[in-house]
């Protein structure tokens, strides 16, 4: 799949970026390169003295903004697969900062479709949330606006072919600003009570490896025009406190703005779209026609998957031992951060 291939990824240091990458590196050495581009200097630089990556010949690294379409089509020179992984992603940091999050998310996509088009790029794969179906809040706004771009993007792109997919999944454990380190935070501080917005509150769950897998998969089967919807667990919100801090007692504070509920994957609406396949679903386009469509069984037309109807649910041993292994996975990156720094050091 990408042996020979030279692949992008947008927002490459973040959890989801670093995994891809070592996992590519490790199970596809005949890969040509691996291009990490973002914005942050100290983070890339953190990186790159990771001692796994340290003296990898497959791995750049590019810093800039998604914003800057110039940059961008610098960046996609000679590269044939692009991963858009670089959003702005906190709900209330983009409540509060509206344009910038359109800006990121919605502006920044269109970039990514140009640059790759005019660049020549085969094939891109956005990243998306369940925050993007039926959303209430600015973050899933802008990300249900990027999903249309992206795939409208294999239309728009005419008869240079590039082809574009969306990946949509929910609740990557433990990445940066979830919910488990903000308990695991407050335990640490000597909090006495774990507040729960709502005591009903359901969310889809999964590990980091199980979205990697269904991007790797978009890219080889994908067609373009295609959204991926992943088949992941739900839990209870009270049950994933009782699985942190089952001693600690639960404070219900009130459901905050832009929340819902039930976090939702596919609407009914669309439904009439859908095929289920063994591990995932697939979203095809209402407006245009797919030249292609993949093999699957179309979905009931009052069809919904949301995390409150789910048929498969996380239970509170499972979450803990899921808890366990994030933790141990979290030492092993601070351990390997500093051998890096070691390696560095000695040369």
């Amino acid at each position: 799949m990408f042996t020979s291939r030279s692949i992008l990824v947008t927002g490459g240091t973040g959890s989801f970026g670093k995994s891809f990458i070592k996992q590519v590196l490790t199970e596809c050495p005949d890969v040509e390169r691996i291009v990490v581009f973002s914005r942050d200097e100290f983070k890339q630089f953190e990186m790159s003295n990771m001692s796994e990556f340290v003296g990898s010949s497959k791995l750049r690294f590019f810093l800039g903004d998604i914003r800057d379409k110039e940059r961008l089509m610098r960046a996609f020179d000679g590269i044939d697969i692009v991963i858009h992984a670089a959003a702005l992603k906190q709900v209330p940091a983009c409540e509060y900062n509206p344009f910038e999050a359109i800006k990121t998310n919605v502006l920044g996509a269109q970039n990514i479709i140009e640059a790759a088009i005019d660049r020549g790029v085969k094939k891109v794969v956005a990243l998306s949330t369940d925050k993007a179906c039926s959303p209430i809040n600015l973050y899933g706004a802008t990300k249900l606006c990027s999903d249309k771009l992206f795939i409208a993007g294999s239309v728009y792109s005419g008869t240079k072919r590039t082809k574009f997919s969306v990946v949509r999944y929910g609740n990557v454990a433990g990445s940066r600003g979830s919910v488990i380190p903000f308990f695991q935070k407050l335990i640490r501080e000597g909090a006495k009570e774990l507040p729960i917005t709502d005591y009903r509150m359901t969310r889809f769950w999964l590990k980091l490896e199980s979205a990697i897998d269904l991007v790797c998969h978009a890219v080889e089967n994908m067609n373009g025009g295609e959204l991926f919807v992943k088949k992941i667990p739900s839990m209870k919100m009270t049950d994933l406190a009782k699985a942190i801090a089952p001693n600690l007692p639960l404070k219900e504070i009130g459901i905050r703005p832009g929340e819902k509920i039930h976090e939702m994957m596919i609407s009914v609406e669309d439904a009439r779209n859908t095929i289920e396949m063994d591990n995932h679903f697939v979203i095809y386009p209402d407006a245009y026609p797919s030249e292609k469509k993949l093999s699957g069984k179309p979905v009931q037309n009052d069809f919904e998957y949301h995390s409150g109807n789910n048929s498969e649910w996380l239970n509170i041993d499972q979450m803990r031992n899921l808890i366990t292994e994030i933790d141990n996975n979290n030492i092993k990156e601070k351990e390997i951060l500093k051998a890096g720094w070691r390696v560095v050091d000695a040369a």
